[in-house]
């Protein structure tokens, strides 16, 4: 394995707050890297710099070994870094086979085409991305009718649309139930595993991360506290104290 993703040093400040100090950590190709820590613990910054939504204050970013701090989110995209969101990002009133032609046709600079050439564009790429997520029969449904859990996987697929070697995945089983959350989870771990995608998540159910993470990263008040394996990261006082709940006396 290599490393898809390097993050060194970074910091960003929201006026004369600090949301991320210092912050390193990498990411090899195949891998699943949980971010985890309590809310305001700088995770969403971390990603929205990733991403380039935020520039950051100081530190480098490189993804296969290319620099992007300063490049915008559509850029970054193109180098094949997919994104999903908490709140999920799809069209309601488009079908589900129209979601994926839309993000294809962007990713191959075909989206200012008008939307009746479209239609028929990459329909069968589409398809097989639907087939890929276990969600082929709804192709022809609008987005609006369906569960909150059909559309994570409408939005995975569209997140793969750029044959991302990168997935950033912003909680993606938030809002679902317990066992919504694990199926979505082992289907995105295949995918990863299969295609030798690299996959960085954040995620506040514990048993998602202990059970599909390769590697752990904590954030505390923008700082990384603990980076290791899940076992690692369990055992690691920090981490116990200040997110797990537990403390030596009930250990």
């Amino acid at each position: 394995m290599s490393r898809l993703l390097q993050v060194t040093n970074l910091s960003h400040s929201f006026g004369g707050v600090t949301a991320v100090k210092q912050v390193s950590f990498d990411l090899e190709d195949g891998q699943i890297l949980a971010m985890i820590g309590p809310n305001g613990a700088g995770k969403s910054t971390c990603f929205n710099l990733i991403n380039g939504q935020l520039h950051p204050d100081e530190g480098n970013i490189k993804i296969d070994g290319q620099e992007v701090v300063g490049l915008k989110p559509r850029h970054i995209w193109q180098l094949g870094v997919g994104r999903t969101f908490q709140v999920t990002a799809t069209f309601a009133s488009m079908t589900v086979l129209e979601n994926i032609q839309v993000a294809l046709a962007s990713f191959r600079k075909k989206a200012r085409s008008p939307w009746r050439k479209l239609r028929n564009l990459f329909r069968q790429e589409a398809m097989e991305l639907l087939h890929l997520v276990g969600i082929p029969d709804y192709a022809n449904l609008v987005c609006g009718v369906l569960s909150y859990g059909d559309l994570k996987r409408v939005e995975l697929a569209v997140a793969l649309t750029n044959q991302p070697r990168l997935l950033l995945m912003d909680e993606p089983t938030a809002g679902m139930e317990p066992a919504e959350r694990q199926r979505l989870m082992d289907l995105t771990s295949r995918i990863v595993r299969t295609r030798n995608i690299g996959a960085l998540f954040i995620e506040h159910d514990m048993d998602v991360v202990f059970t599909h993470a390769d590697r752990i990263v904590v954030l505390n008040r923008g700082e990384k506290i603990a980076e290791g394996t899940p076992d690692q990261v369990r055992q690691n006082d920090n981490v116990r104290a200040v997110y797990l709940g537990f403390d030596d006396a009930s250990s």
